[in-house]
Formats: structure tokens, sequence, C-alpha cells
């Protein structure tokens, strides 16, 4: 499916959720889709963190719900992600591991051993048991419901095998923040969602 449409697809279906990005494309695509400046944190140069990031909000602030995205370049730097998150297995979070079989932030470079590389079959090695995988619209529009409303709670994994960026889209904006003004954006977000105090001082 193209990579637009299924961010599209998501900002749609997103209620409260708070998002985090990973480098490259994911950044890029979340913005063309919600120009949401407060309640997404535009992870660059992650370098396959993102996740790790968004399950150590999900574990510290249960009362949130995560969505962190990440490449499957950068999954392919740390695949041990998926041992960290199973063990702290937040219920609150949903790893979505955007699947293009490229480097999307290197131009497009292919991905080694693009065409057999089985995330699904990773997560479940790892024990994950809440295991998803959409290669089309049609399919998150009939099963996504699953992912949202779990009937049993546990820390999800999804799939989303997307087309890499054309060249016209390899020019989209990215997010217009240094990291600074990322930081207090969504940290202050945070505190006003959570009451909890991130930088030991209130405005």
């Amino acid at each position: 499916m193209k990579y637009l449409d299924c961010f599209r697809f998501l900002a749609a279906r997103r209620r409260d959720q708070i998002v985090i990005t990973s480098a490259g494309n994911s950044g890029q695509a979340w913005w063309e889709a919600t120009r949401d400046s407060e309640g997404s944190f535009y992870l660059d140069a992650s370098m396959s963190l993102s996740t790790m990031f968004g399950c150590g909000l999900a574990v510290a602030q249960p009362s949130l719900k995560i969505w962190a995205f990440m490449g499957d370049g950068a999954f392919c730097m740390n695949p041990g992600m998926l041992m960290v998150e199973r063990q702290l297995a937040p219920s609150n979070l949903v790893h979505f591991l955007v699947s293009n079989r490229s480097y999307g932030a290197t131009s497009n470079a292919a991905l080694p051993n693009r065409a057999h590389n089985d995330y699904p079959a990773i997560a479940r090695g790892m024990g994950l048991e809440r295991v998803f995988s959409f290669d089309s619209l049609a399919a998150m529009e009939r099963d996504f419901d699953a992912v949202e409303n779990p009937a049993t709670p546990a820390h999800t994994f999804v799939v989303l095998e997307v087309e890499p960026f054309t060249d016209a889209e390899q020019r989209l904006q990215q997010p217009p923040f240094d990291a600074p003004e990322l930081k207090y954006r969504f940290g202050r977000f945070i505190e006003k969602r959570t009451n909890c105090d991130i930088f030991g001082y209130r405005l």
C-alpha cells in the first residue's frame, strides 16, 4: 500500500494516542498527515530507538496510549529491542514497524535480504502474542479494530507493508522543529495530560 495512504488512515483512527516517529520517512509522513506539533515526538536520528523511547514512556505513564513508529531499516539495526519490550510488556504500547524493505532515509537503498525478512515471525519468536500485519488499506479497514480493542491487553506489534517513498515524497517537509522546541512542546503536552513533573518547574 502507499506509505502516505497508510499514515492518513492511521491519523484518521487516532484518538488520544501519543505518537513517536522514527528517523527517516515516518516523521515526514506523520507530519504530512497530521501537522501535529504537540502530541507527537519526531525522534530524528533515532537509530532504532524510537520504540524503546515509546516503551519507556508507556511504562512510566500507564494512563497514556502510545503509538511508536519504526522503519524496518532501523529495526534491522536492533531487533533485540523486542526482547526488552516483551519483558516489560506495556499493554498501552503499539509498536508499528513500517516495512518498505528499504532504507528510506538514504534514498531507498535496498535492505539486505529484503524479500525474505519475516518480521511477524521474528516478533512471535521473541514471545510477542499480539502480532498483526497489514499489506493493504482494505485489510486495515477490515481488521484494525482488533489492534485498537484487544480482548486481552498486551504489548502489540503491527507490521505495515508499504511502498517506498517516491522521489517526490522524499521531498516532503520534515517536521519544522529544532530539538529544544520539540522537547518543550512535547514535554509540556505530557505534563498537561498526566499532571507529572518533567521539567521541574511549571510556566
